[in-house]
């Protein structure tokens, strides 16, 4: 095997875990860990608008999260193209939250995408530059992150 394809297997491989880093952040109310993934001028689309930076995202995660119960983010079928220092991933996003108050009967799924972004900084680790949430369909009422 030559250098380039060994490299390009482990870009791919650092993308594809910082991505279940960033989903179980998510999962964990780590924000901490979801700002260290995120770049800084980083862009997201999650059906609300466009929004740009870092903080920005977080802050509308956040306030979707922090009014839910557990969560659980699973990641399917993911494709890397890797070019270079850039990149963009593609993933199958199949998000659970249950409520806070433990009433199993109020749930809330969607099953969509990720389309994400990627560029490689100057320590070799990949930072997320866009992401955009494409929902396919969801069961189950927005109520829950009313909290």
């Amino acid at each position: 095997m030559d250098t380039q394809r060994l490299q390009l297997l482990l870009d791919e491989r650092d993308i594809e875990r910082t991505l279940a880093r960033f989903a179980r952040a998510m999962d964990e109310r780590d924000w901490t860990a979801m700002a260290e993934i995120l770049a800084d001028d980083a862009v997201g689309e999650f059906g609300t608008g466009r929004l740009h930076g870092s903080a920005a995202m977080i802050e509308l995660i956040r306030g979707f999260l922090d009014n839910c119960g557990p969560t659980q983010h699973l990641l399917a079928n993911v494709v890397i193209d890797v070019d270079g220092d850039t990149a963009i991933s593609r993933a199958y996003v199949h998000d659970v939250h249950l409520s806070s108050d433990g009433d199993a009967s109020t749930r809330f799924y969607t099953l969509g995408d990720y389309t994400d972004t990627w560029e490689r900084r100057s320590d070799g680790s990949w930072k997320l530059k866009e992401r955009i949430k494409a929902n396919r369909a969801h069961v189950g009422s927005l109520d829950i992150f009313r909290g």
